[in-house]
């Protein structure tokens, strides 16, 4: 006691001489004693306004030396000299070096200590920072004041709570800490208000933005946050990094409790209380985190809308962006897939385009496919593997990713989609994807004719018109499309206009089938079916269509001008007889072979896939792709040439 007596007057006596000698050299000095001599845990209080205070250390330094005021030599003494810095300062009041500190005493006092430069630092954002540039803002118009309290949110409410109710709460339950060793029960009356930062973390970026603009754009800006960067109160650290510590804060809160719970006795009074005062700021937290996944959910989606050229019937902030990424999109025109770009919302599914100049947009929007209404399944074909389908009302792709992991992927999210919507508006119906294995989308019910958009055939798929059956040519007799139902036909067999709703009712080309059902007009009679000939047979694409099918090599010159390659059919509603189309979607064959009687032969050692069809000196030949389906071929002419039929649908069928 009697040491500790003498540091105090041997400090105050070092102050009265300094402010006797007012030498340039002597503040230094003096500074310099007074930090060796100044007992652990206690300091000087800091100027009223540190910020604007001169750094006493640099004066050695600088050319022309700055004084010290009286006022300030003053009130320094008066406070060594006060009954409270030597209460303080006496032994006793933090446990000496014999003295062992409960744990959980410990993490409290670090709660506080922490809490004490934190309001420190809320007082430099508010009542400095804020309240400079506001000032700066009334008085130059150099920078709006709307810019300042954007940049700042509500950083004076965090402030006076902290600062009015927080700190000192903590401060009288650590001084009682004796006769009350608890703090659960004051963080959970105070930790609801804590909800208030999420307010502050959702604007945290735009205020970064803003404070970057500004600084660049004002002079006047700039000057203000440089001069008190400058100050000793910022400690050589920048506006932003003080503008992070309160996201910072609320996980700080809730690390240091629940290492205090982790340090009470298991019989603790405290026990209960912290605990559900660490689930409430867990809470707390927990909102905070929802403002900054907000926050990141609009800056992506912002940034979607810029790849996409900010189109006005696109942005929208209440939309979510599920999935992205490039696919293959299949023509029904060429053999060869484009490379397309998909973006997956919530509502809605963008087709786009890659840009080859990307100055801007990065992607142009080809069409918008509303999610409501939509249906999704994946495709069989061997072809294009991968693949799947999409139809909605505005348009029905054929799309291929890049694996099979990425076609489950993109089937998965768009149907979560659909699933997503069927829920919250239940007057649609649950999306029914089609039957595994199908070549095609079903066609479209009557009732949904005109009001989706259909699966268009590709123009592969078919030699001749899907209604008059007529062969295409490339001069008098070229491939359209229907818009309704998605045939390839002819010109005369689509030269109609009927409105489709979900082309905006504009007028397309259909063909007459879908013309007649639309409008409801009766065809002229030189425009009517002509009786269907023996060949004029749909040909089956499916299993349940067929006993047999698939495509073949047709080999010899008993085919004429068939080509290489054709689909053949075993239908069950005429399993005696072979049909030969030029494509799986043909409605007429070029050839039918009636199997009753024919003798088949089957491989040859120079080509095992090869096999016969003979009777009375007719000779087809035929080839398979594999030795495999040759085998079930072979078979299935041999019961169709011993004239053997399917008594029901359950019969065996060896379709491919």
């Amino acid at each position: 006691m009697e040491g500790e007596t003498k540091k105090l007057a041997s400090v105050s006596n070092l102050v009265t001489v300094f402010e006797n000698s007012r030498t340039p050299g002597a503040a230094s000095r003096v500074c310099k004693l007074e930090i060796e001599h100044r007992h652990p845990g206690c300091s000087p209080p800091p100027p009223a306004e540190p910020w604007k205070e001169p750094n006493l250390g640099e004066t050695l330094e600088g050319s022309e030396p700055r004084m010290v005021s009286r006022r300030y030599l003053s009130s320094l003494k008066n406070k060594l000299s006060s009954g409270p810095w030597r209460k303080s300062c006496q032994p006793g009041t933090h446990p000496g070096p014999g003295t062992q500190e409960p744990e959980e005493k410990k993490i409290v006092r670090e709660l506080l200590e922490t809490e004490k430069a934190y309001v420190a630092r809320l007082h430099l954002l508010d009542q400095v920072f804020f309240q400079e540039l506001l000032r700066e803002a009334r008085g130059s118009k150099a920078f709006p004041e709307d810019v300042v309290r954007l940049i700042f949110s509500n950083i004076s409410s965090i402030y006076q709570f902290h600062a009015q109710f927080f700190l000192p709460e903590l401060q009288r339950r650590l001084d009682s800490w004796t006769a009350t060793p608890r703090i659960g029960d004051v963080i959970q009356k105070l930790a609801p208000f804590l909800k208030m930062y999420s307010e502050y973390v959702k604007n945290f970026e735009r205020a970064v933005e803003l404070l970057a603009t500004w600084t660049d754009k004002s002079a006047p800006f700039q000057e203000v946050i440089t001069r008190i960067q400058s100050s000793e109160a910022s400690g050589s650290l920048t506006l932003q990094h003080h503008m992070l510590e309160p996201v910072q804060r609320i996980p700080r809160y809730e690390l240091l409790l629940k290492e205090y719970v982790q340090k009470l006795p298991a019989q603790a009074p405290d026990w209960a209380d912290a605990q559900k005062a660490l689930d409430m700021i867990f809470s707390a937290a927990q909102h905070s985190n929802a403002a900054v996944t907000e926050m990141e959910r609009l800056q992506d989606l912002w940034d979607v809308y810029q790849r996409l050229g900010l189109e006005d019937d696109i942005v929208d902030p209440s939309n979510t962006l599920l999935r992205e990424g490039p696919v293959l999109k299949i023509s029904f025109r060429r053999s060869d897939p484009m490379e397309r770009y998909l973006f997956l919302f919530n509502n809605m599914l963008l087709y786009c385009i890659p840009k080859v100049i990307q100055v801007g947009a990065q992607f142009q929007v080809r069409t918008r496919i509303d999610v409501t209404g939509m249906k999704v399944r994946e495709l069989t074909d061997a072809e294009f593997p991968h693949s799947f389908l999409v139809s909605g009302k505005q348009r029905t792709l054929e799309l291929q990713a890049r694996s099979q992991e990425e076609m489950i992927s993109w089937i998965q999210a768009c149907q979560a989609a659909i699933d997503q919507i069927e829920k919250r508006n239940e007057t649609f119906k649950a999306a029914v994807q089609g039957p595994e294995g199908d070549t095609q989308e079903q066609e479209l019910q009557s009732e949904e004719l005109g009001l989706r958009a259909p699966q268009w055939v590709r123009d592969k798929m078919v030699t001749m018109c899907m209604r008059c059956r007529e062969p295409f040519n490339a001069l008098t007799r070229r491939r359209h499309h229907c818009r309704a139902c998605g045939y390839v036909v002819c010109a005369r067999c689509s030269d109609y206009r009927a409105e489709l709703q979900y082309d905006d009712n504009r007028p397309s080309r259909v063909c007459f089938h879908c013309y007649t059902f639309l409008t409801g007009n009766v065809l002229p009679e030189d425009k009517e079916d002509k009786r269907r000939g023996i060949l004029e047979k749909v040909s089956a694409t499916g299993s349940e269509q067929s006993l047999m099918c698939s495509f073949l090599q047709l080999v010899g010159d008993k085919w004429g001008k068939s080509g290489p390659r054709g689909w053949c059919v075993i239908p069950r509603d005429d399993p005696l007889v072979l049909y030969v189309y030029a494509a799986p979607q043909d409605m007429r064959a070029h050839t039918s072979v009636p199997l009753l009687g024919y003798q088949v032969t089957a491989g040859t050692q120079a080509d095992p896939r090869v096999f016969q069809l003979q009777q009375s000196g007719q000779l087809y030949t035929f080839k398979a792709e594999t030795e495999e389906l040759r085998d079930r071929w072979v078979k299935a002419m041999e019961r169709a040439a011993s004239g053997w039929s399917p008594r029901g649908p359950s019969d065996e069928d060896l379709s491919d």
